[in-house]
């Protein structure tokens, strides 16, 4: 079920279009979104505006900028705020329940859950008990987010994540589809910037493209995150001819 139906980037806010981030081509051109599916992605180059647009939607969820639910803020600060300042989202119902994963700033999130820990009156080592019990930095990075997925996340949910493949193997992606298929069925949406064809061949999802014509949807199969892995898998050596000619 999806409870984020759409968004809206109010133009009429915003004072000058020509700085960062509404002068980012697949961002200016924007308007509306629909987000009226229980899985989007959101792929394409990097620097194109997925994770700034995704982040501003995690701020307007009232989720922490760097990371972690309602409950925490590890205080960073970026310009994403200011889109988010310009940004109405449309609910049905509306949920305060979710997470967002910011895979870049991982680490600072669990440092922050660590100084938690050490704190009596935060919880002390109680804050662990919905991460799996231990701290997520005693791990390795690619436990630690699956150590996230498999605890901390639950239906009736949403979850927000950049880059979730960032410290994952090929065949721990494949495990998550299966977590995310199990928690859809419990009444959770995703939202997800990424770069891998593995989790956005997930059955049923929406993809958008971000790229200087602006945001659109677009199959599978049309994605260059498709063709061009297919492509490199089918042929690897015309790839290396052409990468280590002289």
């Amino acid at each position: 079920m999806a409870y984020l139906k759409r968004l809206r980037i109010n133009w009429e806010l915003v004072e000058n279009r020509s700085t960062y981030p509404f002068n980012v081509p697949a961002l200016a051109s924007c308007e509306t979104l629909d987000l009226n599916q229980n899985v989007t992605f959101f792929v394409g180059e990097n620097g194109t505006g997925k994770s700034t647009l995704l982040e501003a939607i995690a701020y307007q969820c009232g989720f922490g900028i760097g990371g972690g639910d309602r409950n925490y803020d590890i205080g960073l600060s970026d310009e994403s705020r200011s889109l988010a300042s310009v940004l109405t989202l449309a609910w049905m119902p509306k949920i305060n329940q979710g997470f967002f994963l910011r895979a870049e700033t991982f680490f600072d999130f669990a440092k922050h859950l660590d100084e938690m820990a050490k704190d009596p009156y935060s919880g002390g080592g109680m804050v662990y008990n919905r991460f799996g019990g231990k701290s997520l930095n005693k791990q390795s990075h690619g436990e630690a987010f699956f150590s996230l997925f498999t605890n901390r996340f639950d239906g009736r949910s949403i979850f927000i994540l950049d880059e979730p493949e960032a410290a994952l193997s090929p065949q721990r992606q494949l495990a998550f589809l299966g977590i995310m298929h199990d928690l859809e069925k419990e009444g959770a949406q995703f939202i997800i910037a990424t770069h891998s064809p593995i989790l956005m061949a997930y059955p049923g999802a929406k993809i958008y493209e971000f790229d200087d014509e602006g945001i659109t949807p677009i199959n599978y199969g049309e994605t260059d995150h498709y063709r061009l892995t297919k492509a490199f898998l089918a042929n690897p050596e015309r790839f290396f001819r052409e990468l280590f000619s002289e």
